[in-house]
């Protein structure tokens, strides 16, 4: 029996003013650590004035991360004024998942996730309706139920904030969760909440945007995921496709060619986050 366990990789995100050296700083400073550099990518908004972005993943033999951290504080993120954090492969994100009645991206998620495809937790499920709850136990993923009407919404919130907290939620994916979320719920989550739609907005806004597309004769039909915040739909964007379609297709098919690409494009916004690819710049996301 081999005794060879997966080795901890980091991951370093940094955001600082763009000046020279900073690259060579970094690398540096994990080289003298003993680290040896798998993957590095980075992004400048303006050479002279503008922010640099890097993602930088390493592997340690010797990881001690409050040394670590501390001392990469002290001698390169001080000095260069960054912003940054890390991430460590041994410590998976905890993913929560909201849904209403609709399956197809929840059931993606969580196949993705029995695969091993999503290295993620995910310690339950939380929705609106009972349609899915079968599905999700058969996965072994608790499923809690809040239904919602309109003098209930602000006490099922609360309770639905209650059991992210109790079970320390790291991010929640809106999986076609047919509900608006207050100020208040977003604004505890910055950068932490993933929403999926159809990408016909703002143009066919409303309860049945395939079926306007169709009497307008549309010729591509897409999806967006994007981060949630209080301007609906219109937070940053991490990842969004497009099909062609013509006037072959009928309603029923723009609906399924429309469901199977919004799972594939929240599928690759998920892990993105996961994969700490993802870095924010004011409304705009740089993905590594």
């Amino acid at each position: 029996m081999s005794n060879h366990t997966t080795p901890i990789t980091a991951c370093l995100l940094i955001c600082c003013p763009d000046r020279p050296g900073i690259v060579a700083g970094v690398s540096r400073f994990l080289y003298q650590s003993g680290a040896n550099i798998l993957d590095a990518s980075q992004h400048s908004t303006d050479p002279r004035e503008g922010l640099f972005f890097m993602r930088m993943e390493f592997h340690l033999d010797e990881l001690d991360k409050a040394r670590l951290e501390a001392t990469f504080q002290e001698e390169v993120a001080t000095p260069l004024h960054m912003e940054w954090k890390i991430d460590y492969s041994d410590q998976r994100k905890r993913m929560a998942i909201l849904v209403s009645a609709y399956d197809h991206c929840l059931l993606e998620l969580l196949w993705r996730w029995k695969s091993g495809e999503l290295p993620v937790e995910i310690p339950l499920v939380i929705s609106n309706h009972t349609k899915l709850e079968n599905d999700c136990r058969a996965m072994g993923i608790p499923f809690h139920y809040l239904p919602v009407n309109p003098d209930n919404k602000a006490a099922q919130e609360q309770a639905a904030i209650r059991l992210l907290e109790e079970h320390a939620i790291d991010f929640t994916v809106l999986a076609r969760y047919m509900q608006i979320l207050s100020p208040e719920f977003v604004g505890r989550y910055p950068q932490r909440i993933i929403n999926i739609h159809h990408s016909f907005l703002p143009a066919f806004a409303g309860a049945r945007p395939y079926l306007n597309a169709y009497t307008r004769g549309v010729k591509l039909i897409g999806a967006t995921a994007h981060y949630v915040t209080n301007e609906l739909d219109e937070g940053p964007i991490i990842e969004q496709d497009v099909v062609r379609v013509s006037h072959k297709h009928t309603v029923e098919d723009l609906v399924m060619l429309g469901r199977d690409i919004e799972r594939q494009v929240l599928t690759r916004a998920v892990k993105a986050h996961v994969e700490n690819r993802v870095l924010l710049h004011g409304n705009k996301t740089i993905v590594f």
